[in-house]
């Protein structure tokens, strides 16, 4: 077995395993450290601007992911959309919101590192899983210059092979080689984007998947002071 198959045919399965197993074993097991483990009332100097950059970059990176990736090639031609208009689409978008979330993200890292209280409080594994994020947000940024130069030429086989090949993985049948001609800076932003999957369960990363999602509507909290007479 070569390298490039098992790391494109037999891990993303590894890492999904572990991703549903161990946070499902981790929810159901140890509900106390479920949780952001906010560090803000030790120190809240730049966390508006980073923790919003972050989270809405984030998560808008993730969801032009699944929409450029999972959703099938045909639901877009059926939208009116073509494969370049497609691929500018997602150049365009990667470069708003990654650099979003590099300013935040880039913020944030500093501040783990380098504050006082926030380094004292902050565990290993928060550490890693930052810094292992702006790593594959930098990768991720990196392959823009790349998608651009093929796009300037028309050229839209890079993306949807890669949309072939994960839709390859979720249907259970993978095939690797959809990347033999991939470009590596892909291909290397793949493994890191695959490991947070592997290393998710074991991180503040769980509560994504509790998010209260309802608090954006929720009723006004009534409060009513206490009167002293």
């Amino acid at each position: 077995m070569n390298l490039q198959k098992l790391i494109f045919a037999v891990y993303p399965y590894i890492a999904l395993t572990v991703f549903v197993i161990g946070s499902w074993i981790r929810y159901d097991s140890e509900q106390y450290t479920w949780k952001t483990d906010s560090s803000q009332l030790l120190s809240n100097k730049g966390m508006l601007l980073a923790s919003n950059f972050f989270h809405i970059g984030i998560l808008s990176i993730f969801g032009g992911h699944f929409a450029g990736l999972v959703l099938p090639h045909g639901l877009w031609l059926a939208l009116g959309v073509t494969d370049m208009q497609h691929q500018w689409l997602a150049i365009m978008a990667g470069s708003v919101f990654g650099v979003m979330c590099l300013i935040g993200g880039g913020i944030l890292w500093l501040r783990r590192m380098f504050n006082t209280r926030v380094r004292a409080s902050s565990r290993a594994s928060d550490i890693f899983i930052l810094s292992w994020l702006m790593v594959t947000l930098v990768l991720g940024l990196s392959t823009l210059p790349v998608s651009v130069g093929h796009a300037n030429h028309g050229d839209a086989t890079v993306m949807l092979a890669l949309s072939a090949w994960v839709q390859s993985i979720l249907t259970l049948n993978p095939q690797p080689e959809l990347l033999d001609g991939v470009d590596p800076i892909f291909k290397l932003h793949m493994f890191f984007g695959l490991t947070v999957f592997l290393v998710f369960p074991f991180t503040r990363l769980v509560h994504v998947l509790t998010a209260p999602l309802n608090y954006v509507a929720r009723s006004y909290q009534i409060v009513r002071a206490k009167r002293t007479s």
